[in-house]
């Protein structure tokens, strides 16, 4: 069905978002806050990933109404591309939160969300990398395994949850953090929802 021996634009620009979801959520987890002005400077550069997010989602655009022809339905790729650059919103905005509430240090629940979000960014890119050597049904394995550590985070989810009604006593703080968690939650649900696009694209076309 592809041409194996040829790039393909639309899939190297599908690969060009997931290593810049990737350098966004790695930055994210790598960046060691210390104090409120460190906030400020994580929130400016997440805002510059997601900038840069878009502008390719712009040009992925502007390739499909140029192209009569798609590699697989055009429908499939944009939402491939909008859900990956989803997964990078949500860290942004995230993020923007630690910085609105001057939340300075991560606790060990949100260090589990992070690592396992991360770790499906990883799988993420992976799969594009597939993608672009049409080998589409090997990207099973990476849907798979984005989808456990999306379990792993409901897991995290309800223990946090849990934890922060039973110890915590001041109410601003249990407000701020559940708002934490649960946005952690979203951005794993995003990440599943590249997991199951990469599985309608697989099914459509392998």
């Amino acid at each position: 069905m592809f041409n194996r021996k040829k790039d393909d634009p639309f899939f190297n620009k599908l690969a060009e978002i997931a290593v810049n979801v990737q350098k966004g959520l790695h930055f994210a987890n790598d960046f060691h806050i210390h104090n409120k002005e460190d906030l400020a400077e994580i929130s400016k550069q997440m805002k510059q990933y997601e900038t840069d997010g878009d502008k390719l989602i712009h040009e992925l655009i502007v390739m499909l109404n140029k192209s009569f022809m798609t590699p697989i339905e055009r429908e499939d790729i944009l939402q491939l591309a909008n859900s990956m650059d989803d997964v990078l919103d949500g860290m942004e905005e995230c993020i923007a939160h630690f910085d609105m509430f001057g939340i300075v240090e991560a606790d060990d629940s949100m260090n589990r969300f992070v690592e396992n979000i991360v770790a499906s960014s990883d799988e993420i890119v992976l799969a594009m990398e597939k993608l672009q050597n049409k080998k589409l049904v090997e990207m099973r394995e990476n849907a798979i395994k984005i989808k456990d550590y999306e379990s792993k985070c409901d897991e995290v989810l309800r223990k946090s949850i849990k934890q922060l009604f039973l110890h915590e006593t001041d109410p601003i703080r249990i407000i701020q953090y559940k708002d934490i968690y649960e946005q952690l939650e979203d951005i794993a649900d995003d990440c599943q929802t590249v997991a199951n696009t990469m599985e309608t694209i697989i099914m459509r076309n392998a």
